[in-house]
């Protein structure tokens, strides 16, 4: 029987809480990561502070970001990572508002994919100063498909309010 092995690739993922302990939440979320099946983590960035994109009526969030190799196609990925997020609590209320957990597939190797469930590169990616620098962290040298170079992407989009919180 001839059987078709799927290629490891490199994925990013974004990783953010600001509920019921957000850095355990995250550093959970690292944990679980690593635990996915046909994959492993790689790396991870430090814990960074940031404020809430979304509704201002809530905490500040802690994020980070994972970079793992996984032989899991990218739909299959995703759904992983919801049932993380369903594991650690994770209740949609409103959109943008608060939560224990968020992951998000921000890079699935050098594909662009564009599904109703799925778009990476993921859209907010360039204007999200909480997943560029710790994108830097991990992968200085990172090139983005479809918009460019990490550091030309980091250099339209200010530190501002992001504070590191906790060293790798």
């Amino acid at each position: 029987m001839n059987q078709q092995v799927s290629k490891a690739l490199q994925a990013f993922i974004g990783v953010g809480s600001n509920l019921q302990d957000p850095v355990n939440q995250v550093e959970q979320a690292l944990l679980a990561l690593g635990s996915l099946p046909e994959s492993r983590l790689l790396k991870a960035s430090s814990l960074y502070c940031s404020q809430p994109m979304g509704p201002q009526d809530q905490p500040d969030y802690i994020n980070a970001v994972a970079q793992i190799e996984t032989q899991l196609p990218a739909l299959s990925l995703l759904h992983a990572l919801q049932e993380i997020e369903y594991q650690q609590g994770r209740v949609r209320q409103r959109h943008w508002g608060e939560r224990t957990l968020d992951l998000d597939l921000l890079l699935y190797g050098d594909q662009c994919i564009n599904l109703p469930d799925l778009v990476v590169p993921h859209v907010g990616l360039p204007e999200r100063n909480f997943v560029l620098y710790p994108l830097q962290e991990i992968a200085p040298l990172l090139e983005v498909p479809m918009k460019g170079s990490l550091s030309t992407l980091i250099s339209a989009c200010p530190q501002a309010d992001l504070h590191l919180l906790k060293t790798a």
